[in-house]
């Protein structure tokens, strides 16, 4: 038989939805399935959005430019300057989701056996689209002990080598909901000019910073202009994810350039999804102030029911809409599969996203897991009282 890649051999499975068929199973059986395992907002997306798909009276669906529409990166370039990053158009990259800008940053700056670092625990994704390049992930350990805080500088630059090309940094972050300082993102900053690497900055759910914390990203900084890149997408902050619209953005030419001609050899990003995107940048201020508001009420209910579960430890987010638990067992994987194939309260059970699988380093993470508050009032303290009564019941059988 002919051997696979591997590369394909190393990929690992998602830790977000490898349980999907213990969820499909307990919904064929009748069972209701709360996900906390997935950040997909229940939040309505825009209707300029929406509108603009359905009004449109497109008679061909052409391609689009290679690098996204003009109409569509001009406007994106107003936005930004709206939150203090100074961009045109030129400096930004559309892409299919804010993955293929990953990919595209990974594919351009990086090559075989080149090392990247990264603040683990971390969006699982980049481990797989790093190992899909060949690329080695250097992971730096952050501690639930202070939210997830960024790691000492001193413990980064331990790890840089000859093949170090970048650090790369969620803010705020996918899985801990941690949000960076300006003064975290200026110790990382100065690293890089140090050693001349890239600052790679995953800044997807720029809108969601809370309790009066501001967002602070890479693009604003100065002296930055040849290191930073920004990677951005509609999935989180318009409720598009199905939209699959990204960006890259950089001010150096020399990634752009060679970003761009990995956009061409896959043509373009997909012309209704840009139509879609480029109406939601007229969505009102007031849009955000609601959903900010929503997912305040979500997270403080959240964690204040969590707290209230004997040896549970959880990290408090400032940003997104992910938080971290520590749970009183030894296999989170485990747990996760019981709860979805045997354990049940009133014929309904939950979701919940392992998460060892945001780390690199092997046996972190083991009893801890990742939710995603995207869920109404009711259904998280519904969630949260399952769990806490699984957690009784599991404990006896471990």
């Amino acid at each position: 038989m002919p051997k696979i890649s591997n590369k394909g051999i190393q990929m690992p499975a998602s830790p977000i939805r490898k349980l999907v068929p213990y969820s499909e199973q307990a919904k064929s059986e009748g069972v209701h399935v709360y996900h906390l395992n997935i950040g997909q907002p229940d939040i309505q997306t825009p209707e300029p959005a929406l509108n603009a798909v359905k009004n449109n009276t497109l008679n061909v669906l052409a391609y689009s430019r290679s690098e996204g529409s003009e109409a569509y990166r001009i406007k994106l370039a107003h936005y930004y300057k709206k939150h203090h990053i100074d961009l045109e158009a030129d400096n930004i990259l559309v892409t299919t989701g804010g993955s293929e800008a990953l990919i595209f940053t990974i594919g351009s700056i990086m090559d075989q056996g080149d090392e990247i670092i990264i603040p683990e625990p971390f969006y699982a994704n980049y481990n797989g689209f790093s190992i899909a390049q060949g690329v080695n992930v250097v992971p730096v350990v952050s501690k639930i002990d202070n939210n997830f805080a960024l790691p000492p500088i001193k413990d980064f630059e331990a790890l840089i080598t000859p093949k170090t090309k970048a650090i790369l940094i969620c803010n705020p972050g996918n899985p801990t909901g941690y949000l960076y300082s300006e003064k975290e993102i200026s110790q990382l900053a100065k690293l890089v000019k140090k050693y001349d690497l890239f600052l790679i900055a995953d800044e997807v759910y720029r809108e969601f910073a809370y309790d009066g914390e501001k967002h602070h990203s890479v693009m604003s900084f100065e002296g930055l202009e040849a290191h930073a890149i920004m990677i951005d997408s509609v999935s989180k902050r318009y409720s598009m994810c199905g939209a699959r619209i990204g960006c890259l953005v950089t001010k150096n030419k020399q990634v752009y350039e060679a970003a761009l001609k990995f956009a061409q050899a896959r043509l373009s990003p997909p012309t209704y999804a840009q139509i879609a995107s480029e109406a939601a940048l007229d969505t009102p201020d007031s849009y955000f102030d609601e959903v900010i508001e929503e997912y305040v009420m979500r997270r403080n209910t959240l964690i204040q029911k969590l707290q209230k579960i004997s040896g549970v430890k959880v990290a408090e987010p400032k940003g997104a809409f992910y938080c971290i638990v520590e749970l009183p067992i030894s296999n989170a994987d485990a747990f996760a599969q019981w709860l979805l194939e045997i354990f049940r309260v009133e014929n309904e059970t939950i979701m919940i996203a392992p998460a060892a699988g945001f780390y690199a380093t092997p046996g972190l993470g083991e009893n801890q897991i990742r939710i995603a508050y995207v869920l109404k009032k009711e259904d998280l303290i519904k969630s949260v009282n399952i769990l806490n009564q699984g957690l009784k019941v599991y404990k006896n059988l471990e």
